[in-house]
């Protein structure tokens, strides 16, 4: 699955996840990006996600990542644009994307 951002003159970020890890989609909310998350396996992803909440609700930025938990490890994180590349980043950083690209 290769989802993707498109960044205006810097280019395209593109990811590549593993769905027996993670299902993820994105889609435009009012100038932010919106992502409906599902962990698939619980060990240790779930964990490594909790890590990537808590990476951008211990920061000083509020508005940079906001966070909404539901049931069965679904989750909705609301995600400023200029916040878009870190969030990804981190989800790299904690294994839960496979790879991330910058494309032309």
């Amino acid at each position: 699955m290769k989802p993707n951002m498109k960044l205006g003159a810097v280019g395209v970020l593109t990811y590549t996840l593993n769905p027996d890890v993670i299902h993820m989609t994105e889609s435009n909310n009012d100038g932010d990006v919106e992502f409906s998350i599902r962990i698939v396996a619980e060990e240790p992803y779930l964990n490594r996600f909790k890590e990537v909440q808590h990476y951008f609700e211990d920061n000083e930025v509020y508005t940079d990542a906001l966070f909404y938990a539901y049931e069965n490890h679904e989750y909705r994180v609301i995600v400023r644009s200029d916040y878009y590349v870190e969030f990804v980043l981190q989800l790299m950083k904690h294994r839960l994307v496979e790879q991330v690209q910058w494309q032309d």
